[in-house]
């Protein structure tokens, strides 16, 4: 082959990674979240450039660190997604550079036996963000010379700069949408986010009387715990029940923060007698238990009132009941605390 026709071979595979590049960039630029981006992103470089495997190796802890999370973790993550430390990935990635290589034992224990099982030749791309390494996008080839230490890394480079740029875009955004939507001292839905939730499940029990109730919650003796121990103590209380609450309710339940110690918990398909039973559930467990703070065991109960769905009743009617409910509840858990 002369020069002048490597030169035009080397343009033309040029010109077709390019085009596989600008298309996986316009389908990750359609994603809304980082979640949707990342499975957007491995699966279609998977299938358009033909490789055996494809992982990301993520730095806990990084900007993306929530997707390891329970809620979050499908078959799909624990397959593509995988916690490295950021030694280990300094280790390749020191000189900011992809790292190329067919001889596997270079790898040493980064990446895992069955990851590698197809493995002939690799490719670990560094991702960054606000210029600091929190990943590395793994290319797996069964092709010797696919990726070698003499190949150069310009496409490479280029779309690790995309992804980057993308994955910050999409961040920002989930970011407002969760300072929108969730409580920021808790973490669970804040109340605009519950009136959106009830409105929705309101609409389904009118339309296929599918039920549902609300359980309004209240901490019992709030005050004194902030005046006694300070403000701290205070939110420590507050994110303690509403985690607890998450533990406890099923999973498919929602638990929110509707005002200063006020909490709701949305009970999906379960009715009114059901409702009362997962109040009382709660309630007992809170009563049992001690709350850990420094050198302290405090005693964080809560009152809580039930309300059931009913075609007629508004979102308002039904918290109202529900509250109507929590009031008598709070005078008697008063009776139980001063009892002992």
């Amino acid at each position: 082959m002369s020069e002048l026709e490597q030169l035009i071979a080397n343009s033309r595979v040029n010109e077709s990674i390019s085009r596989k590049l600008f298309a996986i960039e316009t389908e990750i630029l359609a994603c809304r979240s980082s979640n949707e981006l990342l499975k957007t992103l491995l699966d279609s470089i998977q299938d358009k450039f033909k490789l055996q495997g494809i992982c990301l190796l993520l730095v806990e802890p990084s900007p993306i660190s929530y997707i390891n999370h329970a809620e979050n973790t499908s078959d799909w993550h624990q397959q593509h997604i995988l916690k490295v430390s950021s030694y280990e990935l300094n280790a390749f990635h020191h000189d900011d550079k992809p790292f190329l290589t067919n001889q596997l034992a270079e790898l040493g224990n980064t990446l895992p036996l069955n990851i590698l099982a197809q493995a002939s030749s690799v490719a670990l791309t560094p991702l960054k963000m606000e210029n600091k390494l929190f990943a590395s996008l793994v290319f797996i080839s069964n092709d010797p010379q696919r990726f070698h230490s003499g190949l150069g890394t310009f496409h490479l480079e280029q779309l690790a700069v995309k992804i980057g740029l993308c994955l910050s875009n999409v961040l920002i955004r989930e970011q407002l949408e969760y300072m929108a939507l969730y409580d920021n001292l808790t973490g669970v839905g804040n109340r605009r986010l519950m009136e959106n939730d009830l409105k929705e499940e309101l609409m389904r029990h009118q339309r296929y009387k599918i039920p549902f109730s609300v359980l309004f919650i209240d901490l019992n003796k709030f005050k004194p715990i902030n005046d006694t121990y300070g403000h701290d103590c205070g939110d420590a209380v507050l994110h303690y029940v509403a985690n607890t609450l998450k533990e406890l309710v099923r999973e498919n339940d929602k638990v929110y923060r509707y005002a200063g110690d006020e909490f709701v918990v949305l009970l999906s398909g379960q009715n009114y007698q059901e409702a009362e039973l997962a109040a009382k559930r709660l309630s007992d467990y809170f009563f049992a238990r001690k709350m850990p703070y420094q050198d302290k065991q405090l005693t964080v109960t809560i009152s809580a009132g039930a309300a059931a769905s009913d075609a007629k009743k508004s979102v308002d009617q039904l918290l109202k009941e529900a509250d109507e409910q929590l009031y008598h509840y709070k005078k008697l858990a008063h009776q139980r605390l001063a009892q002992g």
